[in-house]
């Protein structure tokens, strides 16, 4: 597949092409301007899937729609089969917002999703052509393995919910300190 020249408001990707750029019409479509074709959204998810860096913009008023695609990949992923988030979690997630805490939480699920896709990323890697049964035994969560992998992943976590944690206690003290009151 070839590459198209990027859009004046395509960034760079880490290799120095340019971002993918997709069109979303009235009509739904999706018109992806490097393959010049139109594609659905289990094509956006194959990009997603495949690390490919993408921006969906309306194809009229060139608004980025990029995060309004991705819930809807989402969407369909939980109604279709065995979903991620509890009915308990989505509650969570919506009294989020709107909250003071709001930008904190973001950050902070940020960094553990990408904690944990590190932890996948170092568990695949490891088990490369590993037979079902070493497997089985591998990811038995009493194996020293996986206990060093898990506890690595806990105080990752625990490190970003203390970083999480300072952040708010600066973020106090300045507001409290423009409010000249002093903690």
């Amino acid at each position: 597949m070839q590459k198209s020249k990027a859009e004046p408001d395509g960034a760079p990707n880490a290799d120095g092409g340019a971002v993918r750029v997709i069109k979303k019409y009235p009509n739904r479509r999706l018109y992806d301007t490097d393959s010049s074709s139109y594609i659905t959204l289990a094509e956006v998810k194959t990009l997603v899937m495949s690390n490919e860096r993408f921006v969906v913009r309306d194809a009229k008023t060139n608004d980025d729609l990029t995060r309004s695609i991705l819930l809807q990949i989402i969407l369909e992923e939980e109604t279709a089969g065995v979903p991620i988030f509890t009915e308990q979690v989505l509650a969570n997630i919506i009294r989020f917002y709107g909250h003071a805490m709001q930008d904190f939480m973001g950050s902070y699920l940020e960094k553990n999703v990408q904690i944990f896709m590190d932890l996948q990323h170092q568990m695949t890697e490891q088990t490369q052509g590993l037979n079902p049964d070493v497997w089985k035994q591998f990811t038995n969560a009493q194996s020293p393995m996986m206990q060093g992998m898990m506890g690595t992943y806990m105080e990752q976590s625990r490190t970003a919910f203390t970083q999480m944690q300072e952040q708010m206690q600066k973020n106090s003290e300045q507001m409290l300190a423009a409010m000249g009151l002093k903690r």
